[in-house]
């Protein structure tokens, strides 16, 4: 893909994304959001791709919204922007939401502001020793983005939710682990190899279909008033997966003691009643 900002590489089923602006601790503004997006977008698209890494290059993972532009940096008036507002990490945020392939953040630096709130809809966040995080909105006079107030609480629990969110001090990877924000803490040598290793352990023993559905039923529940609704979910999708040649597959793999080969693809072997919610909509 064609990008200033974001760099793309593709090996063994293995997509790594790294935010590409080191001189400015990859800080985000409007040309790396789209191209972030469009990296999602061809990433989701493409059944070669199993599973996806995003990283940071240099020393920083990334330092939130790139504020050389002075205090008017969050003031879209006096940028001269028009109509109503979007919340540009927000598109981010939703778009790895739809994601069929899981997403792993591999935090190899200081991530604060955007740099934290947009790992938050990746499955799981790997932290380097080194790393720093923060949600430094209320220290900037601005609020959570990225639909972060959402995704973080059904994290992390409300109550240490509040206490990151309200104080926006700067915290460990260390505090981050014992939280339950990141799952693990390595070595920085360590990172992009620990994280490859877990993106490949998917990419080689799963159904890329089963992936996909079993990645929406965990994140479409999070906000699901009664178990009975994923019953009919699970239901509804077992029955569907239970008959396919990903299942026969899976099985007589399993019986032969060998590796599976598994050949549907979430482009366009997917079940008819996918996707299963209602179109989302924005009316600010």
């Amino acid at each position: 893909m064609g990008a200033d900002q974001i760099r793309y590489a593709l090996d063994d089923g293995v997509c790594t994304v790294t935010l590409h602006r080191p001189e400015k601790l990859n800080a985000i503004n409007t040309a790396m959001l789209a191209e972030l997006v469009a990296a999602l977008d061809q990433a989701d698209s493409d059944d070669a791709v199993r599973a996806v890494i995003v990283t940071g290059a240099g020393r920083a993972f990334c330092a939130g919204a790139d504020l050389s532009g002075g205090g008017q940096t969050f003031d879209r008036v006096a940028r001269g922007e028009e109509g109503e507002h979007r919340d540009g990490g927000g598109v981010v945020s939703l778009r790895l939401y739809e994601m069929k392939k899981p997403v792993i953040a591999a935090i190899n630096g200081p991530a604060v502001g955007f740099g934290v709130t947009m790992t938050l809809p990746m499955d799981i966040r790997i932290a380097a020793t080194t790393a720093r995080l923060g949600f430094v909105f209320t220290r900037r006079g601005v609020v959570p983005e990225a639909c972060s107030t959402w995704f973080l609480p059904r994290l992390v629990g409300i109550s240490r939710a509040a206490e990151w969110v309200y104080t926006g001090r700067v915290f460990s990877a260390a505090e981050a682990l014992e939280g339950g924000l990141v799952s693990r803490v390595v070595e920085p040598e360590r990172l992009l190899p620990v994280a490859r290793e877990l993106a490949l352990e998917i990419a080689r023993n799963t159904s890329a279909v089963s992936v996909a559905l079993s990645r929406q039923l965990l994140w479409r529940m999070l906000g699901a008033a009664h178990p009975m609704e994923a019953h009919r979910l699970d239901s509804r999708c077992m029955a569907w997966t239970g008959r396919s040649a990903d299942a026969y597959e899976g099985v007589t793999a399993f019986l032969e003691k060998r590796a599976p080969r598994f050949t549907l693809r979430p482009s366009q072997d997917m079940p008819a009643f996918y996707p299963w919610w209602p179109p989302p909509s924005f009316t600010p």
